[in-house]
């Protein structure tokens, strides 16, 4: 196994293992730069037919690319060794609406009737950027990237509805276009950006206090650049209030064994 220090770089099962070892509890952004990244949901079986149909309607904030059988932990299609119980840095408990604990694992929340839901993450195409020389602000600073809920109303599918959450990176005003172009690649982790500029465009009254993750330093001559985020389900649980739906914590991914480029258009 390589150092912890190489998490770029690093096999996702190798960093899986160490995720369920709690040697590494952080945001996943920078690790395993090469392999797509899933935000989690889970809820029992008689909530799974909404959820699923709530992500066919929004495909943009909630692209799915896996649904695990009932009572089974296991992302078959993306993950076959893997465990949504174990394999997270850190998750998310919400109870009828209200988040009550954050955890490290959810095996003893775990029934023989859950379903887990993998969503697409744009941490995926983080690296996409990189390579066409757009700097990811959050990656630079060493802290999660932010999250802002927006006026930007989601489909409603049986108890499930609420405003879209959205990802921010701030972008060099020339490379504005190049980052939509780029991230477009990527349509099963969000794609292309739903909003470019003023954040007050979308219902953010200020760009400095994100809902989730943390705030960044915007330059002069950059632009913030919003992209739907995985993170919208945790928006609608609050407004839905099911009485048990547990979630990824913002940042802390599952890292699947998926090449970013199986999920790339050209």
């Amino acid at each position: 196994m390589k150092s912890i220090n190489d998490l770029s770089t690093m096999e996702p099962k190798e960093i899986r293992e160490l995720v369920k070892q709690n040697k590494l509890t952080r945001p996943t952004s920078g690790m395993a730069v090469d392999y797509v990244q899933a935000n989690l949901v889970v809820l029992k079986k008689e909530l799974a037919f909404d959820f699923l149909l709530f992500c066919q309607r929004n495909p943009k904030s909630c692209p799915l690319i896996d649904v695990t059988e009932p009572g089974s932990p296991i992302p078959a299609l993306v993950a076959p060794s893997g465990d949504i119980r174990t394999e997270l840095p850190k998750y998310r408990i919400y109870r009828h609406g209200e988040l009550v604990e954050e955890v490290t694992d959810i095996t003893s929340y775990w029934e023989d009737d859950m379903v887990g839901f993998l969503i697409g993450c744009s941490f995926t195409f983080e690296q996409a950027l990189i390579n066409n020389g757009i700097k990811i602000r959050h990656i630079e600073e060493g802290c999660n990237v932010p999250m802002y809920k927006t006026n930007i109303q989601c489909e409603k599918a049986g108890i499930f509805h609420g405003q879209m959450v959205t990802s921010m990176r701030p972008v060099s005003e020339k490379l504005a276009v190049r980052a939509a172009q780029v991230t477009s690649r990527f349509p099963s982790v969000h794609g292309a950006p739903v909003h470019i500029g003023n954040p007050a465009t979308i219902g953010i009254e200020d760009i400095n206090r994100p809902d989730f993750g943390d705030s960044v330093t915007i330059k002069e001559g950059e632009v913030p650049i919003f992209w739907a985020c995985g993170v919208t389900p945790q928006a609608v649980a609050m407004e839905a209030k099911p009485e048990l739906m547990i979630t990824h914590a913002p940042g802390h991914m599952f890292i699947t064994d998926v090449r970013n480029e199986t999920y790339s258009v050209l």
